[in-house]
């Protein structure tokens, strides 16, 4: 039983640490909107305040509602996923480390909401200077690795076989 809960608390814990250790650099290191190229047309690390959620998704909204809204809905997403977690079997350590990503990743995120107001976004990639991908942050790639590790493991999940017999 503790090894499911040790696997959960140590990837959520390395993903929020991970997480809240680069966005302090940038912090503290860029100023907004700095922008150094790593991979020229492809990839930089801007300094960008994300006021929505991933990928800048409600950032337009109304600032009463987004204030409400991030306040209250990632903490009732990480009670889910702790939930869901006590559901899981101890022997399945893919969905254990699809549900320590996202918690990881939704409270590293929630960190940065409570301390700034915003989230620390910096990943930047773009396809020479076309085509641009919202900002990101590591806890933005980690819920999103978890989430697609949960879709795969449903969508390979046994079908039940509900046919009713006929007579």
């Amino acid at each position: 039983m503790m090894k499911k809960y040790l696997i959960f608390t140590s990837l959520a814990g390395a993903t929020i640490a991970l997480d809240q250790w680069s966005k302090l650099l940038i912090y503290t290191q860029f100023t907004l909107g700095e922008s150094i190229t790593v991979l020229e047309n492809y990839f930089n690390i801007t300094f960008v305040r994300n006021f929505g959620a991933a990928f800048g998704f409600l950032a337009e909204s109304h600032p009463e509602f987004r204030t409400y809204f991030f306040l209250l809905i990632p903490p009732l997403a990480m009670l889910l996923v702790v939930g869901i977690l006590r559901g899981v079997a101890m022997t399945d350590k893919l969905q254990t480390i699809a549900l320590s990503l996202i918690f990881g990743g939704a409270l590293g995120n929630y960190i940065d909401r409570l301390r700034f107001g915003f989230v620390v976004d910096f990943l930047d990639f773009h396809f020479q200077g076309k085509y641009s991908w919202p900002a990101f942050n590591v806890a933005d790639m980690a819920i999103v690795i978890g989430i697609a590790i949960l879709a795969l493991l449903i969508k390979n999940e046994p079908k039940k076989n509900n046919s009713a017999v006929t007579s």
